[in-house]
């Protein structure tokens, strides 16, 4: 109210009213863009030359030395997973992806169909 009044007085003593000015509007949604993008893109160059080891795992069993030794050619080892079910994917011996077996030029590979959740994964480093 009381700029409102020094306007008004200012304006009948024929003098223009004191303005403040003020500063001008900062695009803060382009300075945003370039905070949110380059941490991003030095973060990945940063570890992009890192060795991981990758692994697949058929499936898994537990043998007595004895058993062991008496294992020849020929001889079966029995698993734990059954026969068609998913193998697992693993990086730096964390579970990433679970696939099924492809051969590809007389190559073994493994054909990815189902990648972990970011929240299956924080469950696996409770473990």
């Amino acid at each position: 109210m009381a700029d409102k009044a020094e306007a008004e007085e200012a304006t009948e003593n024929n003098q223009a009213p004191e303005v403040q000015e003020v500063p001008p509007p900062q695009d803060l949604s382009s300075q945003a863009e370039q905070r949110k993008d380059a941490p991003k893109d030095r973060n990945l160059d940063l570890i992009m030359d890192i060795p991981l080891k990758v692994s697949v795992e058929l499936g898994r069993t537990k043998m007595i030395v004895h058993d062991l030794l008496a294992l020849g050619q020929g001889s079966v080892i029995e698993l734990t997973k059954l026969a068609g079910e998913p193998m697992e994917v693993l990086v730096n011996d964390k579970l990433v992806a679970r696939g099924e077996a492809v051969v590809v030029n007389e190559k073994f590979g493994v054909r990815l169909t189902d990648i972990i959740s970011p929240t299956e994964r924080i469950q696996q480093l409770n473990k």
